[in-house]
Parts: structure tokens; sequence; C-alpha cells
């Protein structure tokens, strides 16, 4: 499930080899060791076994995960686009599974395997999730939920402050966190993502009654079915759920449209909890 245009951003060579560098010599000095780089700070943690690209210097944390075939690098355009209140910082961690052809490109990662092949070979897509709940979702979600915990360890995430999102497959493990866990959260943002073991998600919406979402999809997205995801914001709504709902005439990307409406969203959420 490949990022939208906007998430590209190519390092040079000589920039991914001190990348490289950086998170092995994070890993072997131990735990929680930050390595600051001209791209942000790598962090390897120790509870989730993620490591993360952060931006930012804050108390709270804006966590997102990155699409399927992706990492935690295509999010960096977007520390120069989104507008987080003082005092938050940009999380961005690498999901576990890295992807190889033809399931994902080479230097990608999952947050779980995806059997692309056979899809492809089928004429399909990847369309319905409703009705299944892959091993791999829940080991990922449970992955996040420590890295929650090793942020707030080091003081880089306040309980309940935690503003956690993800775009595709991303989105999909967000998601899962907030519905199947009791995990506090201050806000959810779901970029073109979807329905996904729709029945115990339905069922654990309603410990999350009031809590604000931010939701948007492209009406022509040929990876997740547009419906689907409008099926999701309405069973949202319906528990009581605070959904803002952006649409576009757009494909799975996240275009300018939806960042410039997810910034009000933000600071919506913020002048609400002061």
């Amino acid at each position: 499930m490949r990022p939208g245009p906007m998430t590209t951003d190519k390092a040079t060579s000589r920039d991914q080899r001190a990348v490289v560098i950086a998170f092995v010599v994070a890993c072997l000095l131990g735990p929680a060791v930050a390595v600051a780089t001209n791209r942000g700070t790598l962090v390897h943690n120790p509870k989730s076994g993620l490591r993360t690209w952060e931006f930012g210097a804050g108390r709270r944390a804006f966590i997102l995960l990155h699409g399927y075939g992706s990492s935690a690098e295509q999010w960096v355009p977007f520390t120069e686009t989104i507008r987080l209140a003082r005092g938050t910082r940009f999380v961005f961690p690498e999901a576990p599974e890295p992807t190889i052809p033809p399931d994902g490109p080479i230097g990608g990662h999952a947050w779980w395997r995806l059997d692309l092949a056979s899809f492809l070979m089928r004429g399909e897509t990847m369309s319905d999730l409703s009705g299944a709940r892959p091993v791999g979702l829940g080991v990922s979600a449970n992955m996040v939920r420590k890295l929650v915990g090793d942020l707030q360890g080091r003081g880089a995430a306040t309980m309940g402050q935690t503003i956690l999102g993800g775009f595709s497959q991303g989105a999909m493990v967000a998601a899962d966190v907030a519905f199947s866990s009791d995990e506090p959260l201050k806000a959810l943002v779901l970029l073109s993502g979807t329905f996904v073991d729709e029945a115990g998600w339905t069922k654990g919406m309603s410990r999350r009654r009031n809590l604000p979402i931010f939701m948007s999809h492209g009406r022509r997205d040929d990876v997740l079915n547009y419906d689907i995801a409008l099926r999701l914001r309405d069973v949202m709504k319906r528990a009581g759920l605070r959904v803002t709902w952006v649409p576009f005439d757009g494909g799975h990307e996240t275009p300018a449209e939806v960042v410039t409406a997810l910034n009000r969203f933000l600071e919506n959420v913020e002048s609400t909890a002061r």
C-alpha cells in the first residue's frame, strides 16, 4: 500500500550510509539510545523493538505509521507541512517486516506481510478486509502500544496526550490500537485506511466515545475501496466518535488539501482540550 506522492524523500547514498551506521551504533550502545542526524533523531526503542525517526523535543507525541512497502523516512516532508502545537514531537516508527518483490519493494517495510502477488494474479485489489483479522495486525498494534510506553519512559510522551495516526496499512494498525485496547489517546488520524475486523472494532468503539478522529479517503482509490471507508466512517459516527471526514478527488495518496484539513483538525483538538 504505497505512500502518497507527497511522501517521497530520497536521501543521498552518503546520508543512507550515515543512517545505517547511526542505527547500528544506537543498537550496540543499549536501550533507548538516540542518535542525532541532519534528518532528525533516530531512536532505538527497547520495549517495542521499533526504531523511530523523531523531530522536535516536546513531551507529547504525534505518532504516524507509514503504509505497506514504505518507510518511516517517507513522512519526513510532512514535518514541514503539518503544524503541531508547541511541545509536540513527530514520531515516525519503522514497521518490523521488510518487503521483497513481488509483494513489495526492496528496502520497504510492512506492519504485516500481504500476499499482493496472488491478488494481482487474480486481478483483485486489497479492497475488503472487514471480515478478517490478520495475526500480524494484533502483533503490530501491540508493538505500537509498547512504543507509547517507550516514549513515556523517556519523557517523549504524556499519558493521554498521544495523537496516533497512519496511512493505509499504518492506518489499520492505528485503528486497531484505538478499537482493540484501552491505550489512552488524544486523537486518531486515519489516512486512506479501511475497515479490518469489523465485528471486533465495532464492539471496541464504545470505549472511545467522543474521541476526535480525522479520516480522509480518495474517491478514486484503486487500492482500498472508498465505499468501505464510508462504512467505517458511518459506524464510528453511530458509536459516538467525533469524526472529521475529508473525502477528495484522488487515489491512494495524501494530497495537500488533506494536510490543510488535518492542520485545522489538530488546531481544533488543541483548542478544545484547553
